[in-house]
């Protein structure tokens, strides 16, 4: 399969990097010296599962030279899509299946105003990883899982497609009885992890075991969650003691992505998460207290930032 990622930071280079090693057609798009370093040296896998180097890695800054492609893997930062989407009009053919990786809620509507509806897939990813040094992609923790399914849920030839070149690399992936509650399952979990965490600048085993920030952690749970219901998606209340009990197992010493960009003073997802909870919950008419101070805080940080 010919398959282009968008975006190889933690979770594209990572999976890019499986799927390349197990005989994948695969493409990187990256820049910077992060490009450099991997044009010069390969792509080096640092993970709890296996230490390997991808040579001679086919990556470029410009997807033009790629062409289309039979799956587009969009792994950016959310608040990248608005800029990236139109960039990848020239990897687009009349079947290509676009597969955006985000935390956010809101990404698969982005993509498909800009590339089409027919093209867009909802997609799922948990893995902790990041960009430890150019080049260098490290897996921190837990097992890395993809849950993949059409908008509608419709079980199609692409889908079987992606799910077989997935297991073929020997990666965990499921295809979704229902794809919006599967994503909204992940969006209630990284909105109150990122943004609790930001605001805390605190690892997850220090914010479960703290009285005051584990009723945080519970509260604001259940506040994305009636979000979600008010919109229609059907999301059991038992899904906030199921996310509960997956944070009590992450690595104590874990943070959330967003939360290490707010840390290291660089621009955040903070509007795809908090800010995305708040206006779809003022959408709705569902009060969204813990997430308007989260927003409200690092809105105003990242404009002081911006300021410097």
């Amino acid at each position: 399969m010919k398959i282009a990622v968008f975006g190889t930071g933690g979770v594209g280079g990572f999976f890019g990097a499986r799927l390349a090693r197990s005989g994948e057609d695969v493409h990187f798009i990256a820049r910077g010296e992060h490009l450099k370093a991997i044009q010069e040296s390969g792509l080096k896998i640092k993970s709890t599962l296996g230490n390997f180097v991808i040579k001679d890695v086919q990556v470029t800054d410009d997807a033009k030279s790629i062409g289309s492609v039979d799956l587009v893997v969009v792994s950016t930062k959310t608040m990248q899509i608005d800029e990236v989407a139109p960039l990848m009009k020239p990897l687009i053919g009349n079947d290509t299946a676009i597969l955006p990786l985000q935390n956010g809620v809101e990404t698969p509507e982005q993509l498909a105003q800009v590339l089409g509806r027919g093209h867009v897939l909802g997609g799922v990813c948990r893995i902790i990883a990041k960009i430890a040094a150019p080049g260098v992609i490290e897996h921190a923790g837990v097992e890395p899982h993809v849950i993949i399914g059409e908008l509608d849920n419709a079980r199609t030839a692409r889908v079987a497609a992606i799910e077989s070149v997935w297991k073929k690399a020997g990666m965990k992936i499921d295809i979704a009885e229902d794809i919006s509650l599967a994503i909204w399952e992940k969006f209630i979990f990284m909105a109150t992890w990122s943004g609790i965490g930001s605001v805390a600048r605190a690892p997850i085993g220090v914010l479960r075991e703290t009285p005051e920030t584990r009723k945080l952690i519970i509260d604001s749970l259940t506040e994305v969650r009636r979000v979600g219901v008010a919109l229609n998606v059907n999301i059991p209340e038992a899904t906030e003691e199921k996310i509960l009990n997956f944070i009590d197992k992450l690595p104590p010493k874990g943070t959330a992505s967003m939360q290490r960009d707010v840390m290291a003073g660089r621009p955040s997802e903070y509007e795809a998460q908090s800010g995305a909870v708040v206006r779809l919950g003022q959408k709705v008419n569902v009060p969204t207290p813990i997430h308007e101070v989260i927003y409200t805080c690092l809105k105003t940080q990242e404009a002081a930032l911006n300021d410097i």
